[in-house]
């Protein structure tokens, strides 16, 4: 039986292709040979948008540097398979080790792809590390380096001259068949366990980190394919065109590609063939105007550029109507959306590990934890451990560093002194991502969902990103679904759900981590009374059931009174108290952190005391 992901994937690249083919047949039958050249040069611009969306689509930073690898493999591409015979006079100073190889248009293309790879891997060194408008700028370097390299090795590339004498081994059956390959290895990419850890990223880097996805390394895979993918497209570009120069290969052609993209779709496949189809369709008519001539009874003026123009004008066009552009983020999905869990059971799967912890299992600790912005000091030498097993409250008024105390824990800070332990394990300098996968998730304060995936999708991510097993990822996201009742909500994209529904996708999604601490910060924050009396149910049905220990923040006193077995107070950044719930309720300290000292009469008996806490509890929620 065929594995229904498989299945899913290709009928989507199967149809895509069918679309790009019967494109092309079309071209050819009305306009003949043009047509024919037309479909061929499409359908390399089709791997290039592949290749580009690849990075770009999937970690959501805009790369202007697309042509830089085109550049490299176009280079390649027509060294190799250039005759000995017109290399001699083409190129008489081309070092000894690069001459005279005579490739076919399959084996040059193999080497244009080893050589992308490799400028991928090299600039990918310093992509890794950057995100956001400093990624895109990087990229944008990356471009004015290679083409100046390119200028600049007159004995390889001729310089700044046209370089000539490439074989035009690019055909339309070429073309159409690398077309339709990178569109199956971009689709397949899209839905991989690495594609849906870049698209966590793209949605969300924090969030994506904190469920134990490795950031850098997630990207430096994208950017390793879409590298090799468009340098593929650069050697058919040589091939097909025969002459060219590094002009090619420079900002007009990023600025061409990533307007595709942005027409047809930038967050899918389908998106990146449908905006090469639709700008190639305007260009090619704007070309056979920017002639001038007499049009319609009109004499029109030569208007060198048109092209570029009109595919300006249709990408703001786009953004203006449908900023997501023409298709969307959503793939075609013909064949019904794989469903991990179709068929699986909520039983644990033989072999694999449950959410227990571990008899003797050790505390999450913080050990004179600080953390000082400047002279502000938002954590001061906190202590407190949390037992495993048991629902640990941490409360406090508003700025008493509750927050920072939790990114603290989890490594989104690093502590200006003081240590954190999980178990045995020291973990204050760890990166979040490590932090995540050794046992210790997290919600945030403000919501964080995939908001552009899908229920499933936000979940599953998590359960892969800690889990190596395949079988035990999926059985995690199945369990953490059910136990927050959204089974019936996989395949709804989760910025789609209302407030409430999505703070439970969020710590549905850190529980697929399989972690032995889970930290909430602010659960029932947004929600109704209802639905805070059905999380509290939940919590305490997920602590009984698991023995995961629970860190819960929140200003609802009366849902950390009655769901915590042990609750720390802070204030102004150090601990005032710790205890059970009926011991804080009654601490002076935290009836004066919370009112003020003033207020403190020192004959309060314990009705008044108690009306006190009363006050507390509707102040803070």
């Amino acid at each position: 039986m065929v594995n229904p992901r498989i299945k899913a994937v290709t009928m989507d690249s199967l149809a895509l292709a069918v679309i790009l083919v019967a494109v092309g047949i079309l071209a050819g039958v009305l306009f003949g040979a043009n047509g024919v050249r037309i479909a061929t040069s499409m359908s390399i611009v089709v791997t290039a948008c592949v290749g580009l969306q690849v990075f770009s689509g999937n970690t959501g930073i805009v790369s202007f540097g697309p042509a830089a690898f085109m550049g490299v493999g176009a280079y390649t591409a027509g060294i190799l398979t250039m005759s000995p015979v017109v290399q001699r006079t083409a190129l008489p100073h081309l070092p000894v080790w690069m001459a005279g190889y005579g490739l076919s248009v399959w084996s040059s293309l193999i080497v244009a792809a080893l050589t992308g790879l490799v400028l991928a891997g090299v600039s990918g060194i310093v992509m890794r590390r950057l995100s956001g408008s400093a990624a895109s700028i990087a990229t944008l370097a990356l471009q004015i380096i290679v083409y100046t390299v390119l200028v600049a090795t007159k004995d390889i590339t001729r310089g700044s001259q046209t370089f000539y004498g490439v074989p035009r081994n690019t055909t339309l059956v070429v073309a159409l068949s690398v077309a339709a390959l990178s569109i199956a290895v971009a689709r397949t990419f899209r839905d991989t366990r690495t594609g849906r850890a870049v698209r966590a990223t793209r949605e969300d880097e924090v969030a994506a980190a904190a469920v134990g996805v490795d950031v850098r390394q997630a990207r430096l895979r994208a950017w390793l394919l879409s590298g090799t993918i468009l340098s593929i497209a650069g050697a058919l570009t040589a091939q097909f065109l025969g002459a060219f120069g590094p002009k090619d290969f420079y900002f007009e052609s990023c600025f061409l590609l990533i307007s595709m993209l942005i027409v047809g779709g930038i967050g899918s496949v389908s998106g990146a063939l449908v905006g090469v189809i639709v700008i190639t369709a305007v260009t090619e008519l704007l070309r056979a105007l920017e002639g001038g001539g007499d049009i319609l009874g009109f004499s029109v003026p030569a208007l060198y550029g048109l092209p570029l123009v009109g595919a300006s004008l249709a990408m703001i066009l786009v953004l203006f109507i449908r900023p997501t552009g023409l298709v969307g983020s959503r793939e075609l999905e013909l064949s019904k959306a794989w469903d991990p869990l179709k068929g699986r059971d909520s039983k644990l799967l033989p072999g694999s590990q449950d959410f227990q912890a571990p008899k003797g299992a050790h505390a999450l600790e913080a050990n004179q934890l600080s953390r000082h912005f400047g002279g502000v000091r938002a954590v001061d030498g906190v202590t407190f451990k949390a037992e495993a097993g048991l629902i640990t409250g941490l409360i406090g008024p508003n700025g008493a560093g509750k927050s920072t105390l939790i990114n603290l824990l989890t490594g989104q800070l690093r502590p200006s002194a003081g240590h954190v332990a999980l178990g045995s394990d020291l973990i204050e300098n760890k990166q979040p991502h490590i932090i995540a996968r050794a046992g210790l998730a997290r919600t945030f304060q403000n919501l964080r969902v995939f908001a552009d995936m899908t229920v499933r999708e936000n979940v599953l991510v998590a359960a892969e990103a800690c889990a190596a097993d395949t079988a035990l990822s999926v059985w995690r996201t199945n369990d953490a679904l059910a136990r927050f009742g959204l089974e019936t909500l996989g395949d709804r994209l989760a910025g789609s759900l209302p407030y409430g529904q999505r703070r439970l996708v969020e710590i549905a999604r850190a529980l697929a981590t399989g972690p032995r601490f889970l930290l909430l910060d602010e659960p029932a924050a947004g929600m109704n009374p209802a639905e805070t009396k059905e999380l509290m149910g939940r919590l305490a049905a997920l602590r009984a059931d698991t023995g995961v220990g629970i860190l819960v923040v929140e200003h609802d006193l009366h849902l950390i009174m009655s769901l915590s077995d042990t609750i720390v107070v802070i204030d102004r950044g150090k601990r005032i108290a710790v205890g059970t719930a009926d011991a804080v309720r009654t601490d002076p300290a935290v009836i004066s952190a919370y009112l003020g000292s003033k207020r403190m009469g020192e004959k309060k008996t314990q009705v008044e005391t108690s009306s006190v806490v009363q006050v507390i509890g509707a102040s803070a929620s």
